[in-house]
């Protein structure tokens, strides 16, 4: 990218800030043409470029997850110049935020109250919004939330079976990972995609049921911790499990935390590694623990697919998104085994060689792998805010 001086006229330089529990990722887009706002989730490789990225894990920083969103702020910079915005994904607005919103004091307090919704997330994402508000305070930030694709959800889907009085107090299934949906559903068309389950699967797990390109219900809940078992936290458990846990093993509130979000899921599983890489090698050869952890995993995984067929009433497409989804063939595969009368039917080469279209050509329902963009969604996002802030 050229410096800043030499940028052409009428584009918006904005760097994506996707703060995970153990990395920070960023990416600089350029978008061309006027701020209209216009977000119907299309590509359009004209008015979009990704122009710059960069990762860092907080634990290759000295100062954690503020240290390693001042270094990647750094690399994008000398990369691209410096950015007319900055958006940041945040996992979990709580029960209030959910639109992507411009970053305003009163904003802040909310997502710091919103904290125990998503210990392990946004800490880092608010460590991110105040690094950058540091360094460049006058350069606007807007907060773009993974809860916001899922609120079409009915209402049988998102309350949970407690008094009903506890939904006051934000007890609710929330839904996650939607900026990521949010890409699939506009890349792939909602038409296109009909009566769809979609597969985010990666060190964050989940799936979603959509019909007409809209969320009906969808795997993790009020937190990200429940749904699919995933790297380091456990998915969803029998209460029953927790209250034994609390008193077998007399863990406090952080304990228990502690236990479910970073001991558990595959690396809980394996006992070595929660990196669906390794442990498929491990299985390869003959690491009966290993292939333990990759059955419990692809199994929830096509029983949720069986689940959300039923819910939909039939199924058109499934699509795989997300790291293990992307680039784990043999996952794909195992999760669609058995589910013919179902309408899905994988060919094996296309899906060792990771095609787009992984389904053989008479399948009834179409099976994509999609790479999935949730930095050009917040990019978007950030034009239409500060389109409307602009009046």
């Amino acid at each position: 990218m050229s410096a800043e001086g030499d940028r052409p006229s009428g584009t918006l330089l904005v760097c994506c800030l996707n703060c995970g529990s153990s990395s920070v990722k960023g990416a600089v887009y350029r978008l061309d043409g006027r701020l209209d706002g216009r977000l119907d989730g299309r590509i359009d490789g004209r008015q979009e470029t990704r122009v710059a990225e960069a990762t860092v894990d907080h634990l290759d920083a000295a100062a954690g997850a503020a240290g390693a969103v001042a270094q990647v702020l750094d690399r994008l910079i000398a990369d691209a110049g410096e950015p007319d915005a900055v958006g940041h994904r945040v996992v979990h607005g709580g029960p209030h935020l959910y639109e992507p919103v411009l970053v305003t004091p009163e904003v802040l307090e909310q997502l710091r109250a919103a904290e125990p919704f998503a210990p392990l997330h946004l800490p880092a994402a608010l460590a991110a919004i105040d690094a950058v508000k540091t360094s460049r305070p006058s350069v606007p930030q807007v907060a773009c939330f993974d809860t916001a694709f899922h609120r079409t959800m009915p209402e049988a889907a998102w309350r949970l079976a407690l008094p009903r009085e506890l939904a006051g107090i934000g007890m609710r299934r929330y839904g996650f990972h939607g900026l990521s949906y949010e890409y699939l559903v506009g890349s792939v068309g909602a038409e296109v995609l009909g009566r769809a389950v979609l597969a985010h699967l990666g060190s964050g797990a989940s799936m979603v049921a959509v019909r007409d390109g809209q969320s009906v219900d969808t795997t993790m809940g009020m937190t990200p911790t429940g749904g699919l078992p995933m790297g380091t936290r456990s998915g969803d458990l029998d209460p029953g499990a927790l209250v034994h846990l609390l008193r077998a093993r007399e863990l406090d509130a952080d304990g228990l935390e502690r236990l479910l979000d970073r001991e558990s899921g595959l690396r809980g599983l394996s006992g070595s590694t929660s990196d669906m890489r390794e442990l498929l090698t491990a299985r390869t050869a003959g690491d009966a623990v290993a292939g333990l952890a990759v059955e419990v995993f692809v199994t929830r995984v096509r029983m949720q697919i069986g689940a959300y067929a039923a819910l939909l009433g039939g199924l058109d497409s499934v699509v795989f998104a997300g790291g293990i989804g992307e680039r784990a063939a043999p996952v794909r595969a195992e999760a669609c085994e058995g589910l013919g009368h179902l309408g899905i039917r994988i060919d094996r080469d296309r899906n060792a060689a990771h095609e787009a279209i992984i389904s053989v050509d008479d399948s009834p329902v179409t099976v994509r792998v999609v790479r999935t963009d949730e930095d050009v969604v917040i990019a978007r996002h950030v034009r239409a805010v500060l389109a409307r802030a602009a009046g």
